[in-house]
């Protein structure tokens, strides 16, 4: 078996009794998934404000969210192939965590939206071309029983950082905001200097990710298969998995980025509390979210491997279909913190089971000399169908109404639930 120099058997997962579903490679995948989330998120908190003060409209922020997925989505089918091909995935891991500080630098550069867009598309290509294949690699180390379990484990970890994440820069805008002048080129008079040095911070989770991912977690590896060929590979994939695949992708087109909740709650909070603090506050449910997908995940994953993994995710996905309602009627009723931060709590639960489980059920039925390129494929339509949802909620919101925008969206993720539901 060809693999990673420092791969090891796929025994890993289990003992001489029972199942290891937590062991070094889980452990150590969610521990660099953690610190990944740490940096970009803290970037996610803060990016709408930094557009708003850069001028920048929510329609500009939806294209740049949504291609930036889009981007992603592209990197996740090729990672996938060659690694199918080449039999080793851990180099490739490792360049998509070092490429999301490059890009996040690029964004802290920034004074208007192309760098900004130019910025988020490379850390997005960089977690494009680690997702898959760290599924993979944790898929591998452990049994088909405790999947949901490993899974669940991982995105607890990985929402995790994301929750310190939010609340890092929630705290450093306020801190930089305070400063006066004393970091010279960066603070001073420029309006944008607090979210620049934020920016700036974070990059420094980032550059910790790629250490640990590169010290605790061990490929299995698998046999190098180099006569595949992608579109054959894709063409190839069981009916009854393009057919999943299609429901996950008509879900995505209604699925926005959540960076759009944040911009709501901004809004809808920036006329009392003004626009520092209302991205504050949007930051604090955010982070709110995060907890919830934090606490929800594991749960999830243990319930979805003893009633099966896609009942639950069809219930998830019933759920986020009603978190986008609930947002269209924040903005027809002017809803207050204790809407939106409902709609926040909504939106962790079912982005739990959304990202714990749309993997494990591909996983059940794609053959496992292509599974990484079926898993990269998921992401592709996942990114697409997000690049559509994203921008199309972003002009929507700016030449309509954001109501309209987010009650398109629940359509949309209503016909992806029944669609999920109707499939075998």
């Amino acid at each position: 078996m060809t693999g990673d120099p420092t791969s090891e058997p796929a025994a890993e997962a289990t003992g001489p009794t029972r199942p290891r579903w937590l062991n070094r490679t889980v452990l150590g995948a969610g521990l660099t998934s953690a610190l990944g989330d740490l940096s970009y998120e803290t970037v996610t908190v803060v990016l709408p404000g930094f557009l708003a003060v850069l001028g920048i409209p929510a329609a500009a922020l939806g294209a740049i969210e949504g291609f930036a997925d889009a981007a992603k989505s592209v990197a996740k089918t090729f990672a996938g192939h060659i690694a199918d091909r080449l039999g080793h995935r851990k180099t490739l891991v490792l360049t998509g965590y070092a490429l999301t500080p490059i890009g996040q630098s690029l964004i802290a550069l920034a004074a208007a939206w192309p760098l900004i867009l130019a910025g988020r598309a490379l850390a997005w290509i960089g977690k494009g071309l680690r997702g898959p294949l760290r599924d993979a690699i944790v898929i591998q180390s452990v049994t088909p029983a405790t999947r949901g379990r490993a899974f669940g484990f991982h995105r607890a970890l990985d929402t995790l950082g994301a929750v310190a994440g939010p609340l890092l820069g929630v705290w450093l805008l306020g801190w930089a905001g305070g400063l006066d002048g004393g970091l010279p080129g960066t603070l001073g008079d420029d309006p944008a200097g607090p979210f620049r040095l934020v920016l700036w911070l974070s990059l420094i989770p980032g550059m910790l990710a790629v250490i640990a991912f590169l010290v605790l977690v061990r490929d299995p590896g698998h046999a190098p298969n180099p006569e595949l060929r992608l579109l054959r590979s894709l063409r190839g994939l069981p009916i009854h998995v393009r057919r999943y695949l299609g429901a996950v992708g008509l879900f995505g087109i209604g699925d926005y980025s959540h960076a759009l909740l944040i911009l709501a709650a901004t809004t809808l909070l920036e006329p009392e509390l003004g626009v520092v603090a209302a991205a504050q506050v949007a930051g604090l449910l955010y982070v709110l979210r995060n907890v919830v997908q934090v606490i929800a995940s594991w749960p999830v994953g243990w319930l979805a491997d003893r009633i099966g993994h896609r009942p639950v995710l069809i219930a998830g996905y019933a759920l986020g279909a009603g978190t986008a309602l609930l947002a269209a009627l924040a903005f027809l009723t002017s809803g207050g913190l204790a809407m939106l931060a409902a709609l926040f709590v909504l939106a962790g639960l079912y982005t739990a089971a959304q990202e714990a489980l749309e993997s494990t059920v591909a996983a059940d039925a794609i053959p496992s000399e292509v599974l990484t390129t079926g898993l990269g494929a998921l992401g592709t339509i996942n990114g697409v169908a997000k690049f559509a949802s994203s921008t199309g909620v972003g002009l929507i919101w700016t030449a309509v109404s954001p109501a309209v925008a987010f009650i398109l969206a629940a359509a949309l993720m209503t016909a992806g639930t029944l669609a999920l539901a109707r499939s075998r």
